[in-house]
């Protein structure tokens, strides 16, 4: 199924939410470009000495851009329920409340 598509079927075509789709799909593509390329530039006479790419650079400015995106999408969807409690934000509060019920007693 052709990736446009496929978050077209997922926004039910909401014509406001079209051009974001257009984006999420550039991105991905950029994405998938820049994960082939080099991300560490090595010095040739001394190893230990290393700087990121300027695709490693753009891969992550360009991730930013696609997770917030994905974010915006879930929202609009209603996939994303804040009510919900995460997993990580599950076990900190149970952690929290052992440690505060071990120093009350």
């Amino acid at each position: 199924m052709d990736r446009k598509k496929e978050l077209l079927d997922l926004i039910k075509n909401d014509s406001s939410l079209v051009p974001l789709i257009d984006e999420v799909v550039y991105l991905e593509e950029q994405l998938d470009y820049l994960r082939s390329l080099p991300k560490i530039k090595v010095h040739p006479q001394d190893p230990s000495k290393q700087k990121p790419t300027p695709a490693a650079k753009m891969y992550k400015e360009f991730l930013q851009q696609y997770i917030n995106a994905i974010k915006v999408l879930l929202k609009a969807t209603g996939v994303e329920n804040e009510n919900e409690e995460s997993p990580l934000r599950r076990w900190m509060n149970e952690r929290l409340n052992s440690k505060e019920n071990n120093m009350d007693t």
